[in-house]
């Protein structure tokens, strides 16, 4: 397991300042220690508490990164599940997730801090030629130098040195060929098997070399392309765009029957070889191929389905031109396609709890103190001027929303709650934009009041009298310790001991029932009345208990 702690630093990643920052490398096992949360802002200065028994964490439910890591109330953080870099972050060059954790000492709220956890690649994948073997032609007429593009191999890992691709040609000595590849304007290499000197078809028309495709990870891994080398005349050309890089903006509501952009390319050759067909590059992320259409033929960008309101501003679309050659040669383009927002949309709001809710409802205890943090609200509009200015409300007498800055709130408990008076507390955010006309939201929660442990166990008899006889197996019944609690759960749940009033050992024990039996066989010449105490405790935080006396005569066995 590789687990590293950075030193504590702020950034500014996707809008969110982290508080800590871990890393992990993917693919560890479920339950994977990632850091001590509480120990780590306590050492940097982020939160100080000279008592950390004091102090409790829980994990935000709904935050983007909650499904990923697990944190527990002492503040160590573990992943939830396995973790697959290449499938979370696919096209980003760093890969990490935000997981909010919020902080409450003695059931109140603190402080809520964000946790960044870089997702580290391994080398996990090879490298990967489109097909395993290609046919590349060169006539017999050309000179020295004369160069033959051919495919790319393509690794999935995400890491910088686990997807760095070195490139070497395997070959017989006396073949006239070399290798040669330089870094594209979109980040792939352009390989090209190079003719070292002029051929003569008559002596030998074909030649089979393999490129191979080493990585720079650890241990490295490695693909092959079979390439057979036909002396003829061919396609010598490559498709060439008019722009490397297309930058284009279009409103929301843009119309589908437009043309976004046409990112056309040529080619030199004549014939099927000059043909040149268009596709989106395996690197155009799938989200951007659900909202646009390529034609095949023209270049044309088409929008595919209206945007929705809330997605991202701007779309990266990679567009490959290949002509119709063997092997067909390509070449690849960028474009960048910006959305402008026209559309005042409604705010959205989402909140997480500090207890497990589901279906929108919480639980709160009634013994919660008044200012006691419960709830973590952010609200988001995509809108821009007055349209993405918002005020929040909450309508409820027992609990209060109060801003934690920009677009952030916290609900917190106004007044004392008693769960014989009210079981449930149902309340509504609000949250209302400054566009004409406004748009409004709104959304309804519920919270479950629980029952406090508050009842002490209490005993039906002041005092317990059994009579058992001598000479019985081990495990002979002497009597039942009757004990009432109505508290519910855990509170109601009861723990039995005995306690000897000196220092010789019972023999007897009892269940978690209430049940005495013995531990040995009894002799009344020995021993004829055992007095001790029963201890009883619920379960409950804080713990109640009882106590009462137990006298147990052994009868002589005729």
């Amino acid at each position: 397991m590789f687990v590293q702690l950075f030193s504590f630093w702020l950034l500014l990643e996707t809008s969110l300042c982290a508080d800590l920052t871990y890393q992990i490398e993917e693919a560890q096992i479920l339950g994977t220690y990632v850091g001590d949360i509480a120990l780590d802002i306590n050492s940097r200065g982020i939160f100080v508490s000279r008592d950390l028994s004091l102090i409790s964490f829980s994990r935000l439910q709904k935050s983007k990164g909650s499904r990923l890591f697990n944190v527990t109330k002492t503040g160590k953080l573990y992943t939830n599940q396995i973790l697959d870099a290449e499938s979370l972050c696919k096209y980003n060059s760093e890969c990490f997730r935000m997981v909010d954790v919020a902080i409450q000492k003695e059931e109140s709220f603190v402080k809520i801090i964000e946790v960044k956890v870089i997702i580290k690649d391994i080398n996990d994948n090879r490298p990967e030629f489109q097909e395993n073997q290609i046919n590349i032609k060169f006539s017999e007429d050309y000179s020295k130098g004369v160069t033959r593009t051919i495919p790319n191999a393509i690794d999935k890992d995400m890491g910088s040195e686990n997807s760095e691709i070195t490139y070497k040609l395997k070959k017989n000595r006396d073949e006239p060929f070399s290798l040669s590849y330089s870094r594209k304007e979109d980040g792939t290499t352009q390989l090209g098997i190079v003719l070292e000197k002029k051929l003569d078809r008559e002596v030998k028309d074909t030649y089979n070399v393999q490129v191979i495709a080493r990585d720079e990870g650890y241990p490295p891994k490695e693909g092959v392309l079979n390439v057979e080398i036909s002396v003829t005349d061919e396609n010598d050309n490559s498709p060439i765009f008019t722009q490397s890089v297309y930058n284009v903006s279009i409103s929301e509501n843009h119309q589908k029957s437009q043309a976004v952009i046409i990112a056309s390319a040529k080619d030199l050759d004549s014939g099927k070889n000059g043909k040149v067909v268009y596709r989106f590059h395996s690197k155009t992320a799938k989200l951007a191929m659900d909202y646009f259409e390529l034609n095949k033929e023209t270049g044309e960008i088409f929008l595919n389905r209206q945007f929705p309101f809330d997605k991202q501003q701007t779309y990266k679309l990679f567009i490959t031109a290949s002509d119709n050659g063997n092997p067909p040669l390509s070449s690849t383009a960028v474009v960048l396609v910006n959305k402008i927002g026209h559309q005042n949309t409604a705010p959205a709001i989402e909140v997480n709890f500090v207890s497990e809710s589901m279906k929108n409802t919480a639980t709160i205890s009634e013994g919660v103190k008044v200012g006691s943090f419960i709830a973590y609200v952010k609200v988001t509009d995509n809108d821009v001027g007055q349209n993405g200015e918002v005020t929040c409300d909450l309508r409820h007498n027992k609990l209060l929303l109060k801003s934690l800055g920009r677009m952030k709130y916290k609900v917190v408990v106004k007044k004392s709650v008693d769960r014989e008076k009210e079981s449930f507390i149902d309340f509504t955010i609000s949250c209302q934009d400054k566009g004409v006309p406004p748009q409004k939201t709104e959304r309804k929660f519920s919270i479950e009041v629980m029952d406090v442990n508050d009842v002490q166990p209490k005993f039906t008899k002041s005092q317990f009298k059994f009579l058992t006889y001598e000479n019985e197996e081990p495990n002979f019944p002497v009597g039942f310790i009757n004990v009432t609690d109505p508290d519910m759960g855990l509170g109601g749940q009861l723990t039995y001991i005995l306690l000897s009033d000196n220092e010789n050992i019972l023999p007897f024990v009892i269940s978690n029932f209430g049940f005495i039996s013995t531990t040995q066989s009894l002799d009344r010449e020995e021993k004829e009345t055992y007095k001790f105490k029963v201890f009883v405790k619920d379960n409950g935080k804080p713990s109640l208990n009882n106590t009462e006396n137990v006298i147990v005569e052994v009868m002589d066995e005729n």
